[in-house]
């Protein structure tokens, strides 16, 4: 298991040896410091708490004395054998260097707020047919439930908030690995703005 936080920079494009041009995103990963290590006997599972960003202390609250982090995340260990939490102790480093080029990597951020939107944007709805007798209504979305049971069934698609969403993206490709300048080159799109948190993981 490997794992790290980091934020995204933005998108680029770089060449491989055949000339071929390939996407990426560009994301500054660690130093991450390990702050607690939760175990199945003391908290019911096993996890690893890892601190990012470590704060000025001039911005350091009263609460935060103890972890004057911006970002703390918890990766969960899902076998709890208490083998893996081994290999971890509080105060410990850790940077891009664990990974390799070429392995695959899951992550996950919160997606881009798009603000209110309508059916036909949030859900890809075809809206009312262009013809005759159809007036301002062509992106309305129609008739939203029947007589019976007389009211709007629960999870019904409509117009509504859309973005801003837990998203996970699976198999990404770890194209680049630079420790000295704490990035990851990962070839398509992760989820989230420029300077959004990400979560990265090898399981």
């Amino acid at each position: 298991m490997k794992f790290i936080l980091g934020v995204k920079v933005g998108m680029s494009q770089i060449f491989d040896e055949e000339g071929n041009q390939i996407p990426v995103t560009v994301v500054e990963a660690g130093p991450c410091q390990v702050l607690q290590l939760k175990t199945k006997d003391k908290d019911g599972y096993e996890a690893i708490q890892v601190g990012f960003k470590k704060l000025k202390e001039k911005k350091v609250k009263k609460t935060q004395k103890d972890k004057p982090f911006r970002y703390i995340r918890e990766f969960r260990i899902k076998k709890d054998t208490g083998e893996e939490i081994k290999k971890y102790e509080v105060g410990q480093k850790i940077d891009v260097s664990v990974f390799n080029e070429g392995e695959l990597v899951k992550i996950s951020g919160t997606s881009k707020g798009k603000g209110f939107a309508g059916g036909m944007k949030r859900w890809g709805f075809h809206g009312r047919p262009r013809t005759r007798g159809t007036k301002h209504e062509l992106r309305k979305i129609g008739s939203i439930g029947g007589s019976t049971p007389a009211r709007v069934i629960k999870g019904k698609k409509m117009p509504g908030r859309m973005g801003g969403e837990r998203v996970t993206v699976k198999n990404l490709k770890i194209v680049k690995v630079d420790p000295e300048k704490n990035l990851l080159l990962l070839k398509g799109a992760v989820p989230g703005s420029k300077g959004s948190l990400l979560e990265i993981r090898v399981e």
